[in-house]
């Protein structure tokens, strides 16, 4: 399995953060989709701007510390954990991926690629905590 880490701070509370990343019928802050389909309480697709699809399956939740879930898509499977800590009056979050490649040749970038995804993310969480935080 290929992982990868990325960890960030954000000038806000544990709560913004939170809420922000776990609610999946709000997505239009991501820039990478098109669309989320919510299955059920526990199962959502996510769908990107070229209409990749990709399933998900949450395995743990628990309010303002940790979010899990299983992940697949055609490409390869695997698992994402983000954990969340209250920080210097902020919140820090520590997202993990861990995944097996369907295709031996996507051993060659996919750490790369993971690592641009996160980075993406991270960059559009920020925007939205910063839209989020000056509506108050």
């Amino acid at each position: 399995m290929k992982q990868s880490t990325i960890t960030a701070q954000f000038p806000c509370d544990i709560k913004t953060v939170w809420d922000i990343v776990v609610d999946n019928e709000n997505y239009r802050w991501r820039s990478d989709l098109s669309k989320i389909v919510i299955i059920d309480e526990n199962r959502f697709d996510e769908y990107t701007t070229s209409g990749f699809i990709t399933h998900f399956r949450i395995t743990a939740k628990e309010p303002y510390k940790e979010y899990r879930f299983a992940m697949e898509n055609e490409n390869m499977s695997g698992n994402w954990s983000g954990i969340f800590e209250r920080h210097d009056g902020g919140t820090q979050i520590t997202f993990t991926e861990e995944v097996q490649v369907k295709k031996a040749i996507m051993n060659l970038f996919v750490k790369g690629y993971l690592k641009k995804q996160q980075t993406k993310y991270i960059d559009n969480l920020k925007a939205a905590i910063e839209q989020q935080t000056n509506k108050r």
